[in-house]
């Protein structure tokens, strides 16, 4: 099991201010380890901030130093657009600093996707994933995952999510499949089966509510729910991937304003409480 970022960062502000956490990555890995998980997630602005104080070699060792074995790194955006404008490049720089870091601190995966539904041809997008996993086996082992994210405008279904990591051929590139976005998207527990095993990288648990607020995205980064807090068949996802076969780390996603006010030490005990309860 695996804090992801949002879960247990605290109070921040996603997408519109500040983004690092105001907890020091020791107590998150204290916190972490006390309650029984195994991991934790750092999104880029969180990194580049603890850089400002630390190492990625001091990053490493206070996570090795509680125990903890799984690392995610993300965030991943605009590697499909063309070269030469302004936001490649700045991906380009984001990749660098997550390559370096994914080399440094053995990461298990890297996340990317397309959050904001910039429009990009299914086609091109595959090509730009290919290359993309390429550069990135040349300097690290972290596979890239692609999100299958509900306001993802060009990979909104399983089909054409598949059909961009395709083109990866499976060696370090595949799917992130978050049950919150599943959910939303319309996509039944039954429905993963069509999925190649060899493409479901990285699954994270997440509940809601089956009805839509009027803007899905920002009902994604303020509303969502623990696991087992909403209306969402988590146990019906998490069996079907393990009838598949999948065996690797479950994260808890859960981007919630009731969440990120509550105390370093509540936050913890309620993703671990809540998210083992479905298994």
């Amino acid at each position: 099991m695996l804090g992801s970022y949002w879960t247990t960062a605290g109070p921040v502000e996603v997408f519109r201010g500040r983004e690092w956490s105001l907890f020091d990555w020791r107590d998150r890995c204290a916190q972490a380890a006390r309650v029984g998980l195994r991991g934790l997630g750092l999104w880029h602005a969180d990194l580049e901030h603890q850089l400002e104080q630390r190492s990625l070699a001091e990053i490493r060792q206070i996570f090795q130093d509680h125990g903890l074995e799984t690392l995610e790194l993300e965030f991943l955006d605009g590697w499909y657009l063309d070269k030469g404008t302004e936001d490649r490049a700045a991906s380009d720089s984001r990749r660098a600093l997550l390559f370096e870091a994914a080399a440094e601190l053995g990461a298990h995966h890297i996340k990317v996707g397309n959050i904001f539904g910039v429009h990009c041809e299914i086609s091109k997008l595959a090509e730009r994933f290919a290359e993309l996993c390429a550069d990135a086996a040349k300097r690290h082992d972290a596979p890239i995952t692609y999100e299958l994210i509900s306001t993802d405008l060009n990979a909104n279904t399983l089909d054409r999510a598949i059909e961009v990591v395709r083109g990866a051929e499976g060696v370090n590139g595949g799917l992130t499949l978050d049950t919150w976005h599943l959910a939303k998207l319309g996509i039944a527990p039954e429905d993963l089966r069509r999925i190649p095993r060899q493409y479901v990288t990285y699954v994270e648990l997440s509940d809601g509510m089956s009805h839509n607020m009027s803007d899905l995205m920002e009902e994604a980064v303020r509303h969502r729910q623990l696991p087992g807090e909403g209306e969402f068949d988590l146990e019906g996802y998490i069996a079907v991937l393990q009838d598949l076969g999948y065996g690797g780390p479950w994260g808890v996603e859960v981007l919630s304003d009731r969440l990120r006010a509550l105390p370093i030490t509540e936050i913890f005990s309620r993703t671990w409480q809540t998210a083992s309860a479905q298994f």
